[in-house]
């Protein structure tokens, strides 16, 4: 999977790509453990527009960093699914923990 990280005041976009999966966990913690800590960054929006595969460990790790955000007094939103994605996240019922927009 590839992680692209940018800044904007006190936004930070993580924007997905390929697969998301369990092979990706220590990439994606990594890419955002950082943030939680930065006192500039306030809200953290996961951009999956380049993921084409999502499975259960990857929701997993998406409830970890919902937790973990909402430890450190952050937002975190879901942006730019592709329909299949969607779907996936609405059986899961995602869409009443996350902002997806």
């Amino acid at each position: 999977m590839e992680i692209r990280q940018t800044k904007n005041n006190n936004l930070a976009v993580l924007k997905l790509g390929g697969r998301f999966d369990f092979n990706a966990h220590r990439e994606f913690k990594e890419a955002y453990s950082s943030l939680l800590t930065d006192a500039a960054i306030q809200s953290l929006e996961i951009n999956l527009s380049g993921v084409n595969y999502l499975d259960s460990s990857a929701l997993g790790m998406l409830l970890m960093l919902r937790e973990r955000v909402g430890a450190a007094g952050k937002q975190v939103s879901l942006s730019s699914p592709n329909a299949t994605v969607v779907k996936i996240l609405e059986i899961a019922n995602f869409n009443k923990l996350f902002v997806i927009t």
